[in-house]
């Protein structure tokens, strides 16, 4: 990939992917998968997952809609549960939104609350778990003051408890289930503080993968199982690590796993979390209404397309770069392919994961001369530089690196022409810095690693024996972000983009 930049100045450039540049609230909000590929796709800027919540939080929309009169109904005579990642990271969700939530609903009849914490130690910083149950903690209490029963009933870490993704591995969600509605789990605490301090006790543990655990009272009975009655919100706003729980929560016929019991409950998500299932069925705040993205517009003008990965971004190729839509607009012109991806382990183990596997598909679809355009996500920086693993990370780096050049030798093969880029940062940079840049270090001196995505701009290249040859970036777009790229490949497929996109990136300089 480096070759890309050397090549030609003309022909590579940073373009932003986080904060405004792709809808969310603050240029200190790091980009996602997610709201990344929503705006290659769509070719426009919309308001995203947290800046959504924000707004209905502060206008108090979120408690007139109908999602909220649905879990309205068991605030009576039922409990209102609140599961979800317990993190200021701002990725799926954030602290301050169930502080607001948690004081919003009290003020609005809700007598009896509890909260299912998911730890996160992946968007922010291990071990910082204990300061947000600390920060939780004071609000419950300040509550069970003015009379309302609060407290959090269960917990475990986010990539061993509940927040799996694309059913990858259901026994994640189950063991979620067991504490969150059975009130099962193999550690029992008075506390969630107390579990959280011993939990990570153990010698290799870490916020990410800390065991389930339930709080139970002074006879041993778990204080906060979900029954029939209950009113169950996700609060994450991010779809892509609570449709399982979603399902699981929602669907009457459901084999997934032995549920032992479904309890009749009113359940609501932040937001809707997969448009095409329409699921769940109630949300508290609605999703940006995203239309006439690229994907459509170029089928619709005959461009035959394929999209590949494998199962961990296979969604972001398809639903998010389509729009939030699932499925195909119209399945004669179009191919999705998904590589099943390892399951079972941390990516650091496999950390070439399925790059090769993905680039021959994407050369064969080349190839074959059926398809105008392949659309294809290497995840092997982000999934493997969430791991924080530094050596693991170069080796995914490196399997990414050569299927590049695959795709690349096949793109050269038929005369056609590459866009390179990125959806967000993570593993250019895998070191927590202080503002002016030096690396952080912990209490005994090491350095802090960085397992989160970045702030970083993200390269693009284009290039190609197909790219005409006075086609180059232009100098006049300084500012140009992920949501620019769909314009920008409109006009490589030789069409004009739709005039409320966000300008092209690239000019043609008349030799």
């Amino acid at each position: 990939m480096d070759s890309l930049k050397n090549g030609a100045p003309h022909h590579w450039r940073l373009i932003k992917a986080h904060g405004k540049a792709v809808g969310l609230p603050t240029d200190d909000d790091m980009g996602n998968s997610e709201v990344g590929h929503n705006a290659l796709g769509a070719g426009r800027i919309y308001a995203q997952g947290a800046q959504l919540v924000d707004l209905a939080l502060a206008s108090g929309k979120i408690y007139q809609g109908q999602g909220f009169s649905y879990i309205k109904e068991s605030f009576q005579t039922g409990t209102l549960h609140l599961i979800g990642l317990l993190s200021d990271g701002g990725v799926h969700s954030r602290l301050d939104q169930v502080q607001l939530l948690l004081k919003g609903v009290s003020e609005r009849g809700a007598q009896r609350i509890r909260l299912h914490i998911l730890t996160d130690g992946r968007d922010v910083l291990d071990g910082s778990s204990i300061e947000f149950v600390q920060t939780l903690e004071n609000d419950l209490a300040q509550l069970r003051q003015n009379g309302i029963d609060a407290k959090i009933a269960s917990g475990g870490g986010r990539m061993n408890v509940t927040m799996d993704r694309y059913e990858n591995d259901w026994s994640v969600v189950k063991r979620g289930w067991d504490a969150q509605v059975l009130g099962e789990a193999p550690y029992k605490f008075t506390s969630a503080l107390e579990a959280i301090k011993k939990l990570r006790a153990e010698p290799k543990a870490n916020d990410q993968y800390l065991p389930p655990f339930v709080i139970v009272d002074e006879t041993g009975k778990p204080v906060g199982p979900i029954v029939d009655g209950d009113a169950v919100v996700t609060f994450n706003f991010r779809a892509d690590r609570m449709t399982m729980l979603a399902k699981a929560l929602e669907y009457q016929n459901f084999d997934k796993f032995d549920r032992v019991r479904h309890p009749k409950i009113n359940y609501a998500g932040m937001l809707e979390y997969d448009g095409e299932l329409k699921l769940p069925n109630h949300y508290l705040v609605s999703p940006p209404e995203i239309e006439r993205t690229s994907g459509e517009y170029l089928v619709h003008n005959g461009v035959r397309t394929f999209a590949c990965s494998e199962t961990v971004k296979f969604g972001h190729v398809t639903f998010f770069w389509n729009g939030n839509r699932s499925g195909y607009f119209n399945p004669e012109m179009e191919e999705y392919v998904e590589i099943p991806s390892d399951s079972g382990i941390t990516f650091n183990e496999q950390p070439k994961m399925k790059a090769l596997q993905i680039a021959e598909r994407t050369r064969d679809a080349i190839l074959s001369g059926k398809f105008d355009q392949v659309r294809v996500n290497l995840p092997n920086g982000d999934m493997v530089g969430h791991t924080g693993d530094i050596e693991a990370t170069v080796v995914a780096c490196k399997a990414a690196d050569e299927a590049v050049k695959i795709i690349l030798d096949a793109i050269e093969q038929v005369g056609g022409i590459y866009v390179v880029t990125a959806d967000h940062g993570n593993a250019e940079d895998m070191v927590k810095r202080d503002k002016t840049g030096k690396p952080q270090l912990d209490k005994n001196g090491n350095i802090q690693i960085l397992t989160s995505h970045t702030l970083e701009p993200v390269p693009i290249a284009i290039g190609g024996p197909g790219l005409s040859a006075g086609v180059r970036f232009r100098n006049d777009v300084p500012n140009g972000g992920l949501a620019n790229v769909a314009s920008t490949v409109m006009n490589l497929h030789g069409f004009e983009a739709p005039s409320d996109y966000e300008p092209t990136l690239i000019e043609v300089v008349d030799n």
